[in-house]
């Protein structure tokens, strides 16, 4: 794996929390620290990726849905009568 050096600035705050773990023993070093940070930044933004796919998915076939569409306040009277069939 090739490494590219950066310099950055952090807020007081996430510069003592990276500090402190190192000084706790979490992490090596500041680099291995960061290198941790930013795995987990990639790991959700793929996740979100993933959730907005999903979505779009579930837009799609529901714009897609031969079936006749209802109007809001169908869909309000529906969960209306579910919201009183589950309260008891």
């Amino acid at each position: 794996m090739s490494l590219r050096k950066f310099s950055i600035t952090l807020p007081q705050d996430l510069a003592d929390a990276i500090v402190s773990r190192v000084e706790t023993g979490q992490y090596a070093s500041t680099d291995e620290a960061m290198q941790a940070a930013v795995d987990a930044l990639m790991r959700e933004d793929a996740e979100q990726d993933e959730r907005l796919e999903a979505i779009r998915n579930r837009v799609k076939r529901s714009l897609d849905d031969p079936r006749p569409s209802i109007s809001g306040a169908e869909a309000r009277a529906h969960l209306d009568r579910l919201y009183t069939s589950h309260k008891g």
